[in-house]
């Protein structure tokens, strides 16, 4: 180890031991969570109202097609979170945790304000897709480093002991956003009637996502920076950060297949389990919105715990004993659901593989925070994180093309599989960075 990465380690390692009072430590997890949370939301529903917003900007006359252009549409936004993650992340690198989350937010807000009131193709035509496609990039440009920044924020004022519950609460916002989502959908399309939500009223949840913005970037603005931050006197330029991602490839190539799991069963379980529920499966809407809330409600709960856990039984254990169990379980599960559907088989099916979402991605965000070099921290989580989303999050899309071409609603469970694959190789070959110092010095 050289010198400067001797001064890096030891300045890492002086600012995770400093500790922030627990009401301090609360605020601050309520702060950046919250933002978190309402990017998520905005995913969300998009993914919900996936076929009426097929309808509304890319009509066709096959809903097959509609839900396809509308699912791409989707996806696109993956397409820039690894240049976001890059450019977005350099940023917060070089000027701040707390501007980084800031930033992130603001244009998040841009992207769905975007979409919310973009009228249909009926009144503008072309524009109209054009223009919601738009929205949807700028949306994954700023998303490519949100996760990344909210995360290590919250690994760098956590302790050693702590860290795995601490990191949790940024997947469980996720899921937070999931619950609400849902919810706002199941209340509308209660009030409303399926019929009116399909014509307008899935604009509603947008623009309620639109209105709580403000008082979002009110409470990103009272952060405080991390210690961690603060501790190096000279941040990385962009030049320093890309040279540690070309001499780091190795790691951050396990990174990936370590949010590869992540990322696919996350849009697996929630953004295409309405779609999955009522096109494929011809389940009622209000019945695949319920389990969707049931789900997000579980991952809200037992991230956390299972976060908890990974701080005593060690993170690896976590990782490989949800991957085994989700390669086992999840095309047999899903072949029992589609030989039967209903809304209770649905039920079961989603709550079993949402526990094993929970375990796995309990330990893996703090994980990823832990095996990418201290410097470039946020570069190097967003760009591997950003990379896997780009698989992950066109799942939809990837699921709805497998059933097409094969004719067998459980094609789901496949993708899956392959997604867990991944993990349990990751889990394997993986150690914390620091860790990787010390053996390739010893």
């Amino acid at each position: 180890m050289t010198g400067t990465d001797q001064k890096n380690a030891l300045c890492d390692t002086v600012s995770r031991s400093q500790t922030i009072p627990r009401p301090g430590l609360i605020k601050a997890i309520g702060q950046v969570t919250s933002g978190n949370m309402l990017e998520m939301y905005d995913f969300m529903v998009f993914g919900y109202y996936a076929g009426d917003i097929g309808r509304a900007f890319f009509p066709s006359g096959n809903a097959q097609a509609e839900l396809m252009l509308s699912f791409a549409t989707f996806g696109a936004g993956f397409l820039m979170r690894p240049l976001g993650a890059l450019i977005l992340g350099a940023y917060v690198d070089r000027l701040g945790r707390r501007r980084g989350l800031i930033l992130t937010l603001t244009l998040m807000a841009i992207g769905t304000i975007t979409l919310a009131l973009t009228p249909g193709y009926d009144r503008i035509g072309i524009f109209a897709p054009l223009i919601v496609l738009c929205g949807r990039l700028i949306q994954g440009f700023s998303a490519g480093v949100e996760v990344g920044s909210s995360s290590v924020y919250l690994s760098e004022i956590a302790t050693e002991k702590n860290r795995g519950f601490v990191v949790s609460f940024q997947s469980a916002s996720i899921q937070l956003a999931v619950v609400v989502a849902a919810a706002v959908g199941f209340g509308l399309t209660s009030w409303l009637g399926t019929k009116a939500m399909s014509e307008w009223g899935w604009r509603l949840p947008l623009l309620f996502g639109c209105l709580i913005v403000p008082v979002l970037l009110f409470l990103r603005r009272n952060l405080q920076e991390t210690a961690a931050f603060e501790a190096e006197k000279n941040h990385p330029d962009l030049r320093e950060i890309f040279t540690t991602l070309h001499v780091n490839w190795r790691l951050g190539g396990i990174g990936v297949l370590t949010a590869i799991m992540s990322t696919v069963s996350f849009y697996v379980l929630t953004a295409y389990t309405p779609a999955y529920g009522t096109r494929i499966l011809k389940l009622d809407r209000l019945d695949s919105l319920f389990v969707t809330l049931c789900v997000g409600l579980v991952n809200c709960l037992l991230v956390p715990a299972f976060g908890a856990l990974s701080d005593r039984i060690g993170r690896r254990v976590l990782l490989k004993g949800a991957t085994i169990l989700a390669i086992c379980s999840a095309y047999p599960l899903m072949h029992w659901l589609v030989a039967a559907p209903d809304m209770g088989r649905l039920m079961a099916a989603e709550i079993w593989l949402a526990v094993l979402y929970s375990a796995y991605n309990g330990a893996a965000i703090a994980w990823l925070t832990e095996i990418v070099p201290p410097r470039i921290r946020t570069t190097g989580f967003s760009f591997a994180y950003s990379l896997a989303t780009c698989i992950g999050g066109f799942s939809p899309t990837v699921c709805t093309w497998l059933i097409n071409i094969t004719d067998n609603r459980a094609m789901p469970a496949i993708w899956l599989s392959v997604a867990a694959v991944c993990g349990l190789v990751a889990a394997f070959i993986a150690r914390p960075y620091r860790e990787m110092e010390v053996h390739g010095n010893s």
